[in-house]
C-alpha cells in the first residue's frame, strides 16, 4: 500500500524557491521525486493553494503566476472540508493551541492514517504527540 503524505505548505513553497540556503530543500526534492515515481501519495486540503498563491506573490510577485501554474498543473488530491475534518481540526487547534490552517493539514494525515510532512519547527514543538507527524529534515522513504 502507498503511503499517505500531507505536504504543508511549508514543503510545497520549497519546491518554488531557488535559494541554496533554503533549508532542506533537497528533502523537499526528493518527496517531490517519490511522488512523480507513484512512491507515495499526496493528499491535501483545499487551502494549500491559498496558502501557497499567498506567499508566492509576497515573495515572488513576477514569478507568481507561472509557478501557480506548476502547482497547479500537479492536479494534487483535495480534500473538501467536512464535518469530520473539520471536528479533528478544531481538536487539534485546542489541544495543541495551533491555528486552524496548520491543523487541518494534520486533521487530514490523521484522518488518512498518514501523515504530516512539515518543515514549520514552531508547529512541530507544540504538538505533544507527533504520530502522525514527519519533519521534513527526518524525510527518508527509505
Amino acid at each position: 500500500m502507498i503511503e499517505i503524505i500531507v505536504p504543508d505548505a511549508s514543503v510545497l513553497l520549497k519546491w518554488a524557491f531557488k535559494s541554496a540556503d533554503e533549508n532542506d530543500k533537497d528533502n523537499a526534492m526528493s518527496f517531490l521525486n517519490a511522488w512523480l515515481d507513484g512512491k507515495v501519495e499526496i493528499l491535501l486540503p483545499k487551502l494549500w493553494s491559498y496558502e501557497v498563491g499567498n506567499i508566492l506573490m509576497l515573495k515572488t510577485p513576477r514569478t507568481a503566476h507561472n509557478l501557480m501554474e506548476i502547482f497547479l498543473g500537479y492536479h494534487f488530491n483535495e480534500l473538501d472540508m467536512t464535518s469530520e475534518l473539520c471536528k479533528e481540526t478544531l481538536t487539534l487547534m485546542q489541544k495543541h493551541h495551533v491555528t486552524f490552517y496548520d491543523a487541518v493539514y494534520h486533521a487530514a494525515a490523521i484522518q488518512h492514517k498518514g501523515f504530516l510532512l512539515t518543515a514549520d519547527e514552531a508547529y512541530c514543538k507544540k504538538i505533544r504527540d507527533p504520530k502522525h507527524v514527519i519533519k521534513l529534515k527526518d524525510w527518508d522513504l527509505g
